[in-house]
This record gives C-alpha cells, structure tokens and sequence, in this order.
C-alpha cells in the first residue's frame, strides 16, 4: 500500500487494507525497526503520523 499509495497515515493503512488495526501497528512498528519506513509530523492531525516507504532501503530492496 504504501508503495503505490506514497505517504498513508495509521487509519489510511487500515482503511484501505480491512486489516484490524493491532496488525497493522504491528506491521508499522516492525518495518519502523527494520528502518524501511519513514514517519513524518502530519500537520492536518497532529495526533496521527504519515508513513512512507524509506527511498534509500527501496534502492536496497530492488536490487
């Protein structure tokens, strides 16, 4: 999702994906660690967060 979908917030990922929403902070927090995702300030609603996938580690994945 986030690759075609660039910048999704927490409640974009589990809208568009109908996964429930412990799977998918999981899967953020994993991806967080793993240092493939960016979280970025989301100024519309300061209490969510934008995710986006990280540039340099999809340069990685690629190859």
């Amino acid at each position: 999702m986030l690759e075609s979908g660039g910048q999704l917030t927490q409640k974009d990922l589990i809208r568009e994906t109908s996964l429930p929403s412990r799977t998918v902070r999981y899967a953020l927090n994993r991806l967080k660690e793993e240092q493939f995702l960016v979280e970025r300030y989301y100024f519309i609603d300061a209490r969510q967060s934008l995710y986006s996938l990280n540039q340099s580690q999809r340069e990685v994945v690629a190859v």
